[in-house]
């Protein structure tokens, strides 16, 4: 009999355990919202974006150009160099509500707007 409830305890940790690796924050399981922007002449399409607050942000930038490009931010704390005629992926963590700017570090006339509400 203590082997049975030994083996059943056994089980139960084995579980519990199996289900806590598992668990994910709310901020975790958010889907991030998608935004697509293009890069083409030097310049970002569109150049003005908004996305909801406290919910993570993915770009997906699409660079039509035939030279590298690189999407950074200061405000929203990200860099990634697009190469020519290529798509990059730039994932941005849930922000609040304001006025984030973007730009081409290659090509500082090249900018945009990111607007949180």
């Amino acid at each position: 009999m203590a082997t049975l409830d030994g083996m059943i305890r056994k089980a139960t940790m084995v579980a519990v355990c199996g289900l806590a690796m598992f668990a994910v924050s709310p901020s975790q399981a958010q889907q991030a919202t998608e935004i697509h922007l293009t890069y083409s002449k030097g310049q970002f399409q569109p150049t003005e974006v908004r996305a909801p607050a406290d919910k993570p942000i993915t770009f997906r930038v699409k660079n039509l150009d035939g030279k590298a490009m690189e999407f950074e931010s200061k405000s929203l704390r990200v860099e990634k160099v697009v190469a020519a005629n290529s798509e990059g992926i730039v994932n941005v963590r849930a922000l609040k509500p304001g006025r984030y700017e973007f730009y081409d570090d290659f090509n500082e006339k090249a900018r945009g707007a990111l607007t949180v509400q």
